[in-house]
């Protein structure tokens, strides 16, 4: 029987425990006595194209290099091909395959449109590529409703998510055993575009997995309350690990179902908040599956096309720089820009603040937030800014516009986490912190910079009222 050899090619799942499409790669080089090898595929333009941000992809670089000597211990080799972009890959991989001698593909699928787009071209071209659902615990297209529609809202959505989950072995697929003698300790593997160091993150598959072990030992009981404070450490912080598939949905299921093993059907188990957390992951890249067009930054809900975002570019300056006046908002804003990663509570705090005081397309935000996040994902950044604007799946309804005063007193009282990032206010009472005063809008920008911190840019209530009469558009007649 003649050999035949697999590639694995890597995207957004840099792990070799519980990957079964780098499984099935070695199965089938083993089946057949050949070789198997790696790849990942590096497009600084389409990086570009779609505003990821320099901090993440320096993160992407340094799993990439850990993911290629976590191979060479396997006795795979990983190789790196630099494109321009997505249309070159057909070129570039056919030419690899025909290089190395390659009789099969196997890969994890993605949810986005231009990578779906992507694969379904390479098949069609005669690519051998076997796409493997392992991008959620559920595949798209397995939690729907009774007509066999993707549901449109997130209970019922969850309630079929979790019973389908409890009805299956949650098992983490383990990394496949040594192919070959382990291989000499790869070279650096650099990208050739713009970078911004994440070192202050910690990285690999074995960071990730400690994080997660120490936060369902010590904080997911607290998790429901303790989440809402950005002064506290009480978030898992895995999202960036998440984002690049560093660790799978399943790996994170499986370990609390270790710890908690009715978290399925028990509606009191203490790590249901962030069950739900990780259920609502799925639910947005099962949408994205099920309607494409959320990935063409369409409004999923086609009123909002009849919106009149007042998009005043001077405000959205502010915004982005941490200087609209409301303290909450602007320390907000800081963390991002100082450190790629935004407290969740927080997240809703800034966008509802854009999209409703400020009228600025969501959009808008949803860009910055890409090009900042140390976690950028399509699916939850798209998802979390339409359900803000009211726009998106299950929104918040268009009439509730979060008071940034009330957000700022309830989940910072001592405001510790604002001083933090806007020193500035290091001698200013609670109470001018927690309810500025407002000033016209014009009188902001007429000020010189570094004069102080900016008085509001808005009235709170008056914006309130301004955006349920301009965001009425998404009432349904």
């Amino acid at each position: 029987m003649s050999t035949m050899n697999s590639v694995m090619w890597f995207r957004q799942d840099l792990r070799v425990a519980d990957n079964p499409a780098l499984v099935a790669a070695c199965e089938f080089a083993s089946q057949h006595q050949g070789k198997v090898r790696a790849l990942y595929i590096v497009t600084p333009s389409q990086w570009m194209l779609h505003d990821v941000a320099p901090i993440q992809i320096d993160f992407i670089e340094r799993h990439v290099n850990l993911l290629a000597q976590s191979l060479a211990a396997l006795g795979i080799a990983l190789d790196v091909l630099h494109l321009h972009s997505f249309t070159d890959t057909e070129a570039a991989l056919t030419d690899y395959i025909q290089q190395h001698h390659i009789d099969a593909v196997f890969a994890g699928s993605e949810p986005e449109i231009n990578e779906r787009r992507r694969d379904a071209l390479l098949i069609d071209k005669g690519v051998p590529l076997t796409l493997i659902d392992q991008d959620c615990l559920l595949a798209p297209g397995q939690v729907l409703n009774l007509s066999g529609d993707m549901y449109k809202v997130f209970t019922p959505f969850s309630k079929k998510w979790k019973s389908i989950a409890s009805q299956r072995a949650i098992v983490p697929v383990a990394a496949p055993a040594s192919v070959a003698a382990a291989l000499a300790h790869p070279e650096a593997i650099v990208f050739e575009c713009n970078k911004r160091s994440s070192e202050q993150w910690a990285a690999g598959e074995g960071a990730a997995k400690r994080i997660l072990d120490q936060f369902l030992a010590t904080q997911v009981a607290d998790y429901q309350t303790d989440r809402d404070f950005p002064a506290l450490d009480g978030t898992s912080r895995l999202s960036p690990f998440l984002a690049l598939g560093v660790i799978s949905s399943r790996q994170c299921v499986a370990a609390i179902l270790a710890r908690y093993p009715e978290a399925l059907v028990d509606d009191t188990c203490p790590a249901k908040t962030w069950l739900n957390e990780l259920i609502w992951r799925e639910f947005y890249r099962h949408l994205l599956v099920a309607f494409p067009k959320l990935s063409m930054a369409h409004n999923f809900n086609e009123l909002g096309d009849g919106i009149a975002w007042r998009n005043n570019l001077d405000e959205f300056q502010a915004w982005c720089e941490g200087k609209t006046g409301y303290p909450i908002v602007d320390a907000a804003m800081r963390q991002l820009n100082q450190t790629g990663w935004m407290h969740n509570r927080l997240r809703m705090v800034v966008a509802s603040f854009l999209t409703k005081h400020l009228l600025v397309d969501w959009r808008w935000g949803e860009r910055y937030f890409r090009q900042q996040l140390i976690d950028g994902d399509l699916a939850a950044n798209n998802g979390g800014w339409q359900w803000s604007a009211g726009t998106g799946c299950d929104a918040q309804p268009y009439f509730r516009v979060f008071n940034p005063m009330t957000q700022s007193s309830k989940f910072d009282p001592d405001a510790s986490f604002i001083k933090r990032y806007i020193p500035e206010l290091a001698t200013w009472s609670f109470k001018d912190i927690h309810e500025p005063k407002s000033v016209n809008v014009h009188d902001l920008f007429a000020q010189p910079d570094n004069q102080g911190y900016p008085k509001p840019i808005v009235e709170h209530k008056m914006a309130r009222l301004r955006a349920i009469e301009v965001l009425s558009a998404l009432k349904r007649g």
